[in-house]
């Protein structure tokens, strides 16, 4: 690409986030006010510093792709018209999810979905949305909704585990290649992932049968792929089964013991050599400036299992796994650890 259509795909892009960006904080204040929420109080030293990241993670994914760590296709990725059309719902959503805030009703979960079935951490209404994560309305809600809270964000934050990735597969034939993406949600990652690496062998893990059937639809015209609904903390495939293991934003909802199975099982999956890819919130360790803003977000939203995490420090916790540790960087909110299972 040369440097005049590198120059206006920078123009396009930063205006396509800001506007998201602005639209998205005008509908926030719309729906804080149907939930009776006042806005948090931010001092101008936190608030210029986050201001700073953010322009940083622009920079950061413009900068991804002149170097080739993912196609120039993602920055424009976003599906803004059917966002669109998903906000309302979410509006509508407002007075269901108020009344179950106002009561605590954290368990207000539907019965033919069979809550009993799931670990006892699972079975709540995380978010305070509805139906917590079992059921088809809540997947048809999910990405739009953390579209919404981190203001058109999310893809960007995501897609900051495709880089390790595409460091560790360049020489490689792709096809021979095994990524297994647990806690996969919707497969809005796997989704970046795969159009950045199309050759690759592709299975998506995630506790929710109901996030696995919309992945599925997402992720429809994948080349290989299998999904799967299952636990983290039980993978269902043999030992070394996979070359690279991704996970993003699972962390923060699982309580210390299972965070630690989790990466046991991670671990387990991994060939020797294999490559570990984790993203979730940042934390006090590498945001301690953030701490007011990060200890509010548990308090407005039904995340029980987020104060711990804040302390328990995922790099830590993953070099504690037996991973050895290639990098820990902060991406605006989120953080992404790169790791390696040893070779020997």
């Amino acid at each position: 690409m040369n440097a005049i259509a590198q120059r206006l795909d920078r123009a396009a892009y930063k205006t396509q986030q800001w506007s998201i960006f602005g639209g998205l904080l005008l509908f926030q204040e719309t729906a804080r006010r149907l939930l009776g929420k006042k806005p948090p109080a931010v001092n101008a030293e936190v608030l210029r510093e986050v201001q700073r990241r953010y322009m940083a993670l622009l920079d950061r994914d413009l900068d991804n792709v002149a170097q080739g760590l993912y196609p120039r296709e993602l920055l424009f990725q976003i599906p803004t018209a059917h966002y669109a059309r998903q906000l309302p719902k979410l509006l509508l959503d407002a007075p269901r999810i108020r009344k179950r805030m106002q009561a605590g009703d954290y368990r207000d979960l539907p019965e033919d979905a069979v809550p009993r079935n799931y670990p006892p951490y699972y079975r709540r209404t995380f978010h305070w949305q509805s139906d917590g994560y079992l059921s088809d309305h809540s997947a048809e809600l999910y990405d739009v909704g953390v579209e919404f809270l981190f203001r058109g964000t999310a893809d960007i934050m995501r897609r900051q585990v495709i880089p390790p990735v595409s460091r560790f597969v360049a020489g490689s034939d792709p096809r021979s290649l095994r990524l297994i993406d647990v806690a996969c949600g919707t497969g809005r990652t796997l989704l970046q992932m795969a159009t950045a690496h199309p050759r690759l062998r592709y299975v998506g893990v995630d506790l929710s049968p109901y996030y696995v059937r919309a992945a599925r639809q997402l992720l429809r015209d994948v080349e290989d792929l299998s999904l799967v609904a299952e636990n983290a903390e039980s993978l269902p495939f043999s030992d070394g089964y996979a070359d690279i293991v991704t996970s993003v934003y699972m962390f923060h909802e699982m309580p210390i013991n299972a965070r630690r199975n989790a990466l046991a099982e991670m671990y387990r999956v991994l060939r020797p050599g294999g490559l570990l890819v984790l993203e979730d919130s940042a934390q006090l360790s590498d945001s301690g400036f953030l701490e007011g803003v990060l200890r509010a977000f548990p308090q407005d939203f039904h995340e029980p299992f987020y104060d711990n995490y804040l302390e328990n420090c995922l790099t830590e916790l993953t070099r504690g796994a037996g991973f050895q540790i290639e990098s820990s960087e902060v991406h605006l909110v989120s953080k992404v650890v790169v790791a390696r299972k040893p070779a020997h």
